[in-house]
């Protein structure tokens, strides 16, 4: 009758080896036998929906996918943005739109369009009268905004105050000289380019000076980032701003990781 050894384990990465040794006696022979049995500690990745796909002049690949409720926008396979984490996306519209809900037919500018969540808090701050220009560079995102997406922030682009602009950002606000009380900018992960690399150009001096040249008096540039950056505030106040950094949660019940809001008054 065979005899079983004590199995012994064995660590391997994620994966623990038991090995069971099994000792056979025969007539005249003693045989050994071996038997390894893996387990694995695995994670199971909830699968995702591909909704659309499109690439940013630079090549990079953009997709939209939902996962389990969740709707959430690549790059090159990195998280962009999700529907689950916009607590600092509505917070931008908070900051800049303070001042604005007591003017009369107060006109904005929004640098990214997002899953529209920076729209939906900017509409719901400003009265009927208002103005609201959205600069989108990717066709495919406000396409999306129209369709899958648009009932998370309630179909924001159906408001008859909003105005979509399909193109680059800095075109907008080079042709609109002294026209917007404030202008928000959420275009990649901030002074960061993430996605497309010409993107950079709206956080350097020109387009610090562009920002300010389409503000009118008193206006205000509010500026989504994902992260601190001491050059870019520095920029802002070289740039004849004054600037008051602003940091809050990327959820909306707090939680999540931490995002900069540079909120600048023009002075």
């Amino acid at each position: 009758m065979p005899q079983a050894v004590s199995p012994c384990f064995y660590m391997s990465g994620n994966a623990t080896y038991q090995v069971l040794t099994i000792a056979v006696d025969r007539a005249d022979e003693r045989s050994t036998f071996t038997s390894v049995s893996l387990s694995c500690n695995i994670t199971l990745v909830k699968p995702f929906e591909l909704l659309g796909q499109t690439l940013s002049p630079d090549g990079t690949v953009m997709k939209l996918i939902r996962r389990s409720g969740e709707y959430i926008i690549l790059a090159d396979g990195a998280t962009l943005m999700s529907s689950r984490m916009h607590g600092s996306e509505e917070a931008l519209a908070t900051f800049a739109c303070q001042r604005l809900r007591t003017l009369e037919q107060p006109s904005v500018l929004i640098g990214g369009l997002g899953m529209g969540f920076t729209l939906r808090a900017t509409l719901d701050l400003l009265s009927s009268d208002a103005t609201v220009v959205v600069a989108e560079l990717m066709p495919a995102v406000v396409e999306w905004n129209r369709g899958l997406l648009g009932s998370l922030a309630g179909h924001p682009l159906k408001d008859k105050r909003v105005r979509v602009e399909t193109g680059d950002v800095a075109v907008t606000l080079s042709s609109r000289l002294g026209q917007f009380d404030a202008v928000l900018l959420d275009v990649d992960n901030g002074p960061t380019a993430f996605t497309a690399s010409k993107n950079a150009g709206l956080y350097d001096n020109r387009g610090i000076a562009a920002a300010r040249a389409a503000l009118k008096e008193k206006g205000v540039l509010a500026v989504w980032a994902a992260q601190d950056d001491g050059r870019f505030e520095q920029r802002l106040r070289h740039g004849r701003f004054d600037v008051q950094v602003q940091r809050v949660r990327g959820r909306v019940k707090k939680g999540g990781p931490r995002h900069t809001i540079f909120l600048s008054h023009k002075s």
